[in-house]
């Protein structure tokens, strides 16, 4: 029995580059999820709709008695079926691809199922009064989201062959303890969230159970050894004389990190504003975004029939 996909891949055979601007499209969606999803707590309007998931019990949509709040509330809401459009569209045209890559499907697929599984957790954090814990695994699950979102756009611009290493072992090592340590310091800052001043809403919100500076002081240093292995990352790829787009790669995840760091120190030494704990979270997930194609960026998947670079020795190291 035929699927609806199953009908479209008949009728519609898209080319490389759409699947690849499909898979794109969910990036940004992710990002944009993830920013408005901070405003909302930024502007305290967390409880803007009453209950989930309708807005209210007696409506689907915000009322004007809910005023601006619920606005931004709903609006944030709205946006999750752009996001599932986006999602949708990615696994539209990875099944409709030709030869069909079952790989990328089952990423667009996995996407799918954060995306219901976070909206599920969104009305939970509803329902809980803003409990601190949930919002903050509603914002880690987001990350998760754009993690699988930028494997698949990525893995849309390859082939379906075995990977193949483009630098040697010990780069490809150091290049997942930049990921972990990444990971570490996204962790920690719902921790400084979550102890924090923007609770969500202006209403009595419980808090984390530790100090607000100590949290955020630990965040710093997780941000600051983050720091120490993107350099270490960039000159050890050039010693090793990587390819130029990997190169690429790391100077810009640099850069990414010098203005979320002067961001972070910034908003800490001026009372925690709200513009610029918003921007933070911007430059959060840009930096995450960057962190993943740099690691991503040291293997190749050719094409099928594909040549690919010859993968370097491990040896070369001892250049250095």
């Amino acid at each position: 029995m035929q699927t609806p996909l199953d009908r479209i891949a008949q009728r519609w055979t898209p080319a490389p580059g759409i699947v690849r601007r499909a898979a794109l499209s969910a990036v940004v969606m992710t990002v944009v999820i993830i920013v408005t999803g901070g405003a909302v707590r930024l502007t305290g309007s967390g409880l803007g709709c009453d209950t989930w998931p309708k807005c209210t019990d007696d409506s689907l949509f915000a009322t004007p008695e809910q005023g601006l709040h619920g606005a931004i509330e709903f609006g944030n809401r709205m946006l999750t079926y752009v996001l599932s459009a986006a999602v949708g569209w990615t696994i539209v045209a990875a099944r409709a691809a030709k030869p069909m890559r079952r790989s990328l499907t089952r990423l667009g697929w996995l996407q799918f199922w954060i995306v219901l599984a976070n909206a599920v957790l969104g009305g939970i954090t509803v329902w809980t009064a803003l409990n601190p814990w949930t919002v903050a695994t509603h914002f880690v699950l987001a990350n998760a989201l754009l993690t699988v979102a930028v494997l698949t756009w990525h893995r849309a611009g390859e082939g379906d062959t075995a990977p193949r290493p483009r630098v040697p072992r010990p780069v490809r090592r150091l290049s997942w303890a930049v990921v972990i340590a990444a990971g570490l310091a996204i962790v920690l800052g719902t921790a400084v969230t979550g102890s924090g001043k923007h609770a969500g809403d202006s209403s009595d919100v419980p808090r984390m159970p530790w100090d607000w500076v100590n949290a955020a002081q630990l965040h710093a240093a997780s941000a600051w050894l983050v720091c120490a292995l993107a350099v270490a990352m960039w000159l050890v790829l050039r010693v090793v004389d990587a390819p130029a787009d990997t190169r690429a790669r790391a100077r810009d995840l640099l850069v990414v990190l010098l203005l979320q760091g002067g961001i972070g120190y910034l908003q800490y030494f001026t009372g925690v504003p709200e513009v610029l704990v918003g921007a933070h979270m911007l430059g959060s997930s840009l930096m995450w975004v960057a962190v993943l194609r740099l690691a991503l960026s040291l293997r190749e998947r050719p094409a099928d029939g594909e040549p690919s670079a010859p993968a370097e020795p491990d040896t070369v190291l001892s250049r250095a």
